[in-house]
């Protein structure tokens, strides 16, 4: 076993394996980077170089997953060994567009139920400018 191996639940729960887990996936792709992991507050960024749409601004999917994974890690920290949290509904509200820099996201708790969990997701440009608000809301199964 290294020390990237997830926790007894089969899944991350400290920051250095969610950073191990997201390899070779979406998160990595996209160059997510999380800061901080916990169920009342997770927190990342993302590269707005290559993550653009053909206009040359944020591509407003590549925002929505930024959100979509912050809220569903901390979900996933709320859900805890045994459980799993999945994605019911997401919905998110662009305010302004980005060109260039690196965008910063906070997915904070709203509701941290027994069956469900809802985040706000605040995504912020380098001039801590408000790009996005974004809610996510998860239910908590047991894992099989």
């Amino acid at each position: 076993m290294t020390d990237t191996s997830t926790g007894t639940s089969g899944f991350p729960s400290t920051l250095d394996q969610w950073k191990a887990a997201g390899r070779g996936t979406l998160i990595e792709r996209l160059g997510i980077e999380l800061t901080g992991v916990a169920a009342d507050l997770t927190t990342g960024t993302m590269p707005v170089a290559g993550n653009t749409q053909p206009a040359g601004l944020l591509h407003g999917g590549a925002t929505a997953s930024l959100a979509e994974t912050l809220a569903s890690v901390a979900a996933q920290q709320h859900a805890g060994p045994g459980r799993a949290a999945v994605g019911l509904e997401l919905n998110a509200t662009h305010h302004r567009g980005v060109r260039s820099g690196t965008v910063h996201g906070e997915a904070r708790a709203l509701h941290l139920g027994r069956s469900t969990a809802a985040y706000e997701i605040v995504v912020t440009d380098d001039a801590d400018r408000r790009v996005c608000t974004a809610r996510l809301t998860c239910m908590i199964l047991d894992a099989r």
